[in-house]
């Protein structure tokens, strides 16, 4: 198990909807925007689906985990939210949303990109997302091989963005980590960042669930609270 893995000098973070990089890397996020790393966000959807009142207005919706988004970034430094508008709740890893991603990586330029695990599935109390498992499962395709190589989608060369080698990638909340990043001193940071997604998340969970999650994490290796990841090197 590595422990602080060295921060990227850039980061896409690739997730399917508003709070989801909060809750799975927001500490780590923190932490590495301090240090100077310049993160970008892609998100995939705009959480227009988020809501238990089915008579509220979906477009109203996503202004509203819109807006929650971009002040969550803000609280952890991240400059720059990107959202693509596909629809939330049936993600499914087609071409096109492959071109999308690819898109913004040969746009952003990342030394490393950030994304689910695609093969989380379940554990014992909980299923994980479909969103969350099609969009790793686009993530990890778009940066290999498509973001690299220059016939694939060479309508985006037309575009004038070059293809793009991405060398790092974090897988969050994997099946099997590799890596762990302290967050003992920015978990403060990351509540206070999920705190912006109002409509998602009440102030009992966020003060009774993250920490206890961050312990469990972290306790085994001897630090107070963390995140984990599986990390991918491609050279």
């Amino acid at each position: 198990m590595v422990i602080d893995p060295s921060a990227p000098a850039s980061l896409l973070v690739v997730m399917a909807h508003p709070d989801d990089a909060e809750f799975s890397a927001g500490g780590t996020l923190a932490r590495w925007t301090d240090a100077g790393v310049r993160v970008t966000y892609c998100v995939c959807t705009d959480g227009d689906k988020g809501t238990s009142d089915p008579s509220r207005d979906p477009r109203e919706v996503a202004e509203q985990r819109i807006a929650e988004q971009r002040a969550a970034a803000r609280v952890l430094g991240v400059e720059e939210v990107l959202f693509l508008g596909h629809p939330d709740g049936t993600l499914q890893p087609t071409l096109a949303l492959r071109r999308d991603v690819v898109r913004v990586i040969r746009q952003v330029r990342p030394e490393a990109v950030l994304c689910p695990d695609p093969t989380r599935r379940f554990g014992a109390a909980y299923i994980n997302h479909p969103d969350h498992r099609a969009i790793g499962e686009v993530a990890l395709d778009a940066v290999y091989p498509s973001a690299r190589d220059p016939l694939v989608f060479p309508e985006l060369v037309e575009e004038g963005l070059e293809p793009h080698k991405v060398v790092q990638v974090f897988l969050s909340n994997p099946s099997e980590p590799t890596c762990l990043v302290d967050i003992s001193t920015t978990l403060e940071r990351k509540i206070e960042a999920l705190r912006q997604h109002r409509s998602q998340i009440t102030d009992d969970r966020l003060r009774e669930f993250i920490p206890r999650r961050a312990a469990e994490v972290g306790e085994p290796h001897g630090l107070a609270a963390a995140e984990a990841f599986a990390l991918i090197r491609l050279g």
